[in-house]
């Protein structure tokens, strides 16, 4: 076993050598519902600028989720309100504070990457939307969502909108006609599809439709916490074998099974490692990445508090046996490799 000191000498310089992408967190959802900025956060918020750099995080994924807060399923006419009032908070932030980048192409994530390999640390945030309620039936408004720099969609929240049922429906379904109109417009676009929150019809429908991989990008693997948000084995060798990726989440409802989805049972780092050693195990290390879900979820598992205490994960990834070269792809590089993949 490796010395303690050695251990953490060798896992500090790993994380900071690696290139840490996070495939989802709802941090502009929290501004717009609850307020806060990535310089001035509000009580509870888990990513702000500063812990961002103290996380080593590269590339941030920031989703707008237009049923997150005070919309509710139902309210489809003001979904795009939302989102679009979501992005100019980003922009706005970004207009604020130059070491925020919006990366919306390979070109612009290889500056990224070479301006942190040359010690610089600027921090790179993807726009996604999660819900395609946000979409409010319109491709019109899927191409205008492009247009701004949304570059990941995850097709629906918990619930039916009008592209899929999602994984909360009772019975659901898959894609409606106009739900199969987008998984081809993303396609076109170079867009990534997110299938976390969708239900299994949908699903295995969005694998078959899909000409570029796909992302689960906050899911966890059902077989060791049993929650129908979670991915099956079938699904997530499914996803792998089409050159995607499942992004683990830190929710703690998804790692540790509870009676209901009102009372989380208390989760720890150990389990989100448990989590990542599964599905290593049944995928391989170049299909798994982090979806931490960092500001969508009020309680967070011990150890893994906020976004600056990622440094632990990497130690805990040395602990448990992993390579190098399999953690970095883990934390980051993986993630890499699907947006240059699909991103025009």
């Amino acid at each position: 076993m490796m010395h303690a000191a050695a251990l953490s000498a060798r896992s500090t310089a790993l994380h900071r050598a690696a290139f840490v992408a996070d495939g989802h967190a709802d941090t502009l959802g929290r501004f717009y519902f609850m307020g806060g900025s990535f310089t001035e956060p509000a009580p509870g918020q888990q990513i702000d600028l500063e812990r961002l750099r103290q996380g080593g995080v590269g590339l941030q994924v920031m989703a707008c989720c237009p049923v997150w807060g005070k919309l509710a399923p139902g309210t489809r006419r003001t979904c795009a309100r939302a989102v679009f009032n979501m992005i100019d908070i980003l922009h706005r932030e970004l207009d604020a504070y130059p070491d925020l980048r919006l990366v919306t192409d390979a070109a612009g994530l290889e500056r990224l990457v070479e301006a942190r390999r040359s010690g610089e640390q600027p921090v790179g945030l993807v726009l996604g939307i999660e819900g395609g309620e946000a979409l409010e039936g319109d491709l019109a408004l899927l191409r205008t969502f492009h247009r701004l720099g949304v570059r990941l969609v995850t097709l629906t929240h918990n619930f039916r909108n009008e592209l899929a049922d999602g994984a909360y429906e009772e019975s659901p379904g898959g894609l409606t006609r106009f739900g199969r109109q987008v998984v081809e417009e993303m396609n076109r676009l170079g867009v990534v599809i997110d299938v976390s929150h969708l239900a299994p019809a949908g699903f295995w429908q969005v694998l078959e439709l899909s000409s570029a991989p796909v992302v689960a990008s906050h899911s966890n693997a059902r077989a060791l916490c049993g929650h129908r948000r979670n991915l099956t084995d079938e699904q997530a060798e499914a996803l792998a074998a089409k050159g995607g990726v499942v992004g683990v989440t830190f929710c703690p409802l998804f790692l540790r099974e509870a009676p209901d989805d009102q009372h989380p049972l208390p989760a720890s780092l150990s389990d989100v490692l448990d989590q990542i050693d599964y599905l290593v195990n049944l995928v391989g290390p170049d299909h798994v990445a982090l979806g931490s879900d960092f500001d969508g979820i009020d309680t967070v598992p011990r150890g893994l508090e906020d976004v600056s205490r990622l440094p632990a994960l990497t130690r805990g990834l040395l602990e448990r046996g992993h390579s190098e070269e399999a953690i970095r792809g883990i934390l980051g590089e993986n993630l890499l490799r699907i947006f240059r993949a699909v991103w025009r």
